[in-house]
């Protein structure tokens, strides 16, 4: 990606924060308000409507598609803080994304989307806003690629997705799909772990919303890393957010996605 990770200004205080990113060759404007994110999707073309993960995994290499630090520590008590990078792009059809994760324990214990709570294991989550609606959607995998989906105006008022859905968000991760439990950096020799997730998520799911083509738009989305029981429970943003407690559902602090 040849345009990176850009910071302008917001209009709350944040009182977390979020490290430089000077491997991204982030662009940062230092003051006492909330820092929004851009980062651009750049548009891939495959010769089919619904390409394997790993050709979207090749395109990505091709196409230098680069990682965007997940850095923002919003919240006091929550200091552990894995690695955790994410990059993006599209097609016509779909958005793509890939997690890069490096942790010192990994936590698989649900291996089936039906019932799950990813946000409980090793967990990743994609939130946007594609349509002019105002309803959002939340995508919260774990570590090996299970988890739910989700739309609606507010935390409390949502269509959470079934089976069928799911099912048509094409997911792989390196760490597999059976669950395991609980690793920890003891049983990897002291190292810690690093796994990697690919979704490619259909942009007709966002059925509540009227979503034109991506192409030229700019959405509000987040990006984020939890573990809630995990031996290290941490809260990780793409763009800071600015609530007292722990929250991901706040579109108010979304960054801007801008697809090329």
């Amino acid at each position: 990606m040849k345009k990176l990770l850009t910071i302008a200004l917001a209009a709350a205080v944040v009182s977390g924060s979020c490290a430089s990113n000077n491997s991204n060759k982030e662009s940062v404007m230092e003051n006492n308000e909330t820092k929004t994110r851009t980062v651009i999707a750049k548009e891939l073309t495959f010769n089919t409507p619904t390409p394997t993960i790993a050709q979207i995994d090749s395109a990505f290499k091709e196409n230098n598609i680069e990682f965007n630090a997940i850095d923002c520590v919003n919240w006091d008590g929550f200091s552990y803080t894995p690695d955790v990078k994410f990059a993006i792009a599209y097609s016509k059809d779909e958005i793509y994304i890939q997690y890069l994760v490096t942790e010192d324990d990994v936590k698989a214990v649900y291996d089936q989307d039906q019932g799950s709570a990813p946000y409980k294991d090793s967990c990743v989550e994609f939130f946007c806003i594609p349509g002019e609606g105002g309803e959002y959607y939340n995508l919260e995998l774990n570590c090996i690629g299970k988890g739910t989906f989700a739309g609606g105006a507010k935390r409390t008022e949502r269509t959470k997705y079934g089976q069928d859905v799911l099912d048509q968000i094409r997911r792989e991760a390196t760490l597999g799909d059976k669950a395991f439990g609980i690793k920890t950096k003891a049983d990897n020799n002291g190292e810690p772990y690093t796994w990697k997730v690919t979704a490619a998520i259909p942009v007709k799911l966002y059925a509540l919303s009227d979503v034109a083509p991506l192409k030229g738009r700019t959405i509000k989305a987040n990006f984020y890393k939890c573990g809630d029981d995990m031996p290290s429970k941490h809260y990780l943003s793409w763009n800071p957010i600015g609530t007292e407690k722990p929250n991901f559902h706040t579109p108010d602090y979304f960054g801007d996605l801008k697809f090329e």
